[in-house]
């Protein structure tokens, strides 16, 4: 790719971008969010054009308008989110949108998948409807998908986020076969380890150009980092000694139901005492959602008992839960505020009725409000600016005001850095623990693993709406944690 130029309005995603890739490597692409990444990729898949510049695949031009024409440029990409139909089986998925008529040759489509899983050294089951399958498992298919449309470039966006360690390592193993093979690979991560583990190259996007290339062996995480935001980084910050104290937040025999009347939640216990961090692992749906939902008063419980110091706050509103000392940061941050209205009403939204002066509101008061939280947790926008159009990491810190500013004696937190770039996430991990320091009892629920194990004292895991382990920081057995977010329960 030379000389890459793609403009959304008066925002420049890629700014002359040049970026080569070589067969048998596999090459991490690296940079904050907006940085340009996706978009550099997505071009080269053909999902968006480019303003300027121009794609060479074996030193010949191409012209890359569509998927299709990637694909036949042996070019494939697994996005975040897969492009898969559920009702279908894993061999009409692979041969879904190929050329050649109305009939389907279901032996010659399986014996696709079969050759495709072979080369990359993963299982997949060929008549298995992909709506059955895992995550990591659909995954598998998307790889496979590509496979067999003989990809000789192979994106790969996110790859780790949805997967258990057990499954990382097996699809780095995948990756290292097909490197074997002569594939050439872009594997996109915000983990810095993951890129120093797998990738033999990496480039830096920052502010939608090219900081540096370099071979992954020549550089380390701080360089990374620093490349990536401009100034070193320290990785996931450390929780330091604990000073826990009495349990604040007790969860006892808790039950409820899920979006569609299944169970979502089954007996589960747990306290979280003052100045921890208690941290929830598991893989996306096995309840961490609902369990979140309920503690803070968004989702009814079935059977159980929720209490904040004492006070019975099962099944009370929202309203009634944040009086008695409860925070919570939802895993949806864009639907937890208003787009179109400012950030001093998004800074002031739940506590409205303290700004009124009879049938109106005290604009001046929510401004000044407004001013003070955006000086104090760094919020990069004025009070005048709808919320919208701010970065997600901005978004976060809005919401961490709106939060914090109450002193809350519990917070629920729920995916907290997902989507945020390098700088954004380390300022959340820095307020987490500056909230234990000064003594609040924190659920932090993610799907960052690396985060759950640097940030929390103690660890619960949940699968399928059960808690199926706990451990204390010092006796965490990475390898067991991850049977057990995948099932395994005999690993206890």
């Amino acid at each position: 790719m030379r000389g890459i130029v793609k403009r959304f309005g008066d925002v420049v995603a890629n700014d002359a971008v040049d970026f080569t890739l070589r067969p048998g490597t596999i090459h991490a692409l690296l940079g904050e969010n907006g940085a340009g990444k996706t978009t550099l990729m997505r071009i080269l898949y053909g999902l968006a054009a480019a303003d300027a510049g121009e794609i060479a695949v074996d030193g010949e031009r191409a012209e890359i308008r569509s998927p299709r024409d990637a694909i036949r440029a042996g070019i494939g990409m697994v996005t975040q989110h897969f492009s898969l139909a559920g009702p279908l089986s894993v061999a009409e998925n692979v041969v879904l949108g190929d050329e050649g008529g109305f009939r389907l040759d279901q032996a010659a489509a399986r014996a696709r998948v079969a050759r495709a899983s072979e080369r990359a050294g993963m299982h997949v089951e060929p008549r298995a409807r992909v709506d059955t399958l895992s995550v990591g498992e659909q995954q598998r298919v998307e790889i496979v998908k590509a496979l067999s449309r003989e990809a000789r470039v192979l994106i790969l966006d996110e790859p780790t986020a949805v997967l258990v360690p057990q499954q990382v390592e097996g699809l780095f193993a995948a990756l290292r076969r097909l490197r074997e093979q002569g594939l050439a690979i872009v594997f996109i991560s915000h983990k810095l380890r993951e890129v120093t583990a797998i990738s033999d190259e990496v480039t830096v996007l920052r502010r939608g150009r090219v900081v540096g290339t370099a071979a992954t062996a020549e550089v380390d995480e701080r360089e990374l980092g620093r490349m990536m935001v401009g100034r070193p980084t320290a990785g996931v910050a450390s929780v330091g000694e604990t000073h826990a104290g009495e349990p604040v937040l007790r969860a006892e025999g808790l039950s409820a139901h899920g979006a569609l009347g299944l169970p979502a939640l089954r007996d589960v216990t747990f306290d979280v005492r003052a100045g921890e961090i208690l941290g929830v692992a598991g893989v996306s749906g096995n309840g961490q959602t609902e369990l979140a939902e309920v503690l803070s008063g968004m989702r009814t419980p079935t059977a159980g008992r929720v209490s904040v110091g004492g006070r019975d706050v099962t099944g009370a509103r929202p309203a009634e839960v944040t009086a008695a000392g409860v925070g919570r940061i939802p895993e949806n941050r864009r639907a937890s505020v208003v787009g179109d209205l400012s950030v001093a009403y998004n800074l002031v939204l739940e506590e409205l009725d303290a700004y009124r002066r009879g049938p109106v509101l005290d604009e001046k008061a929510i401004r000044a409000r407004a001013e003070e939280l955006i000086e104090r947790f760094d919020i990069r926008a004025r009070a005048a600016d709808p919320v919208g159009t701010l970065s997600g990491g901005n978004i976060q810190k809005v919401l961490l005001a709106r939060v914090l500013a109450r002193e809350p004696r519990v917070l629920v937190v729920a995916q907290p850095t997902q989507g945020l770039d390098v700088g954004a996430a380390e300022y959340v991990h820095s307020v987490l623990l500056a909230q234990r320091a000064a003594g609040a009892a924190v659920l932090l629920v993610s799907d960052d693993l690396e985060e759950l194990l640097a940030l929390s004292d103690r660890l619960v895991v949940m699968y399928e709406g059960r808690l199926t382990g706990r451990f204390d920081r010092a006796d965490v057995d990475v390898e067991r944690l991850g049977l057990l977010m995948a099932g395994l329960r005999d690993a206890a």
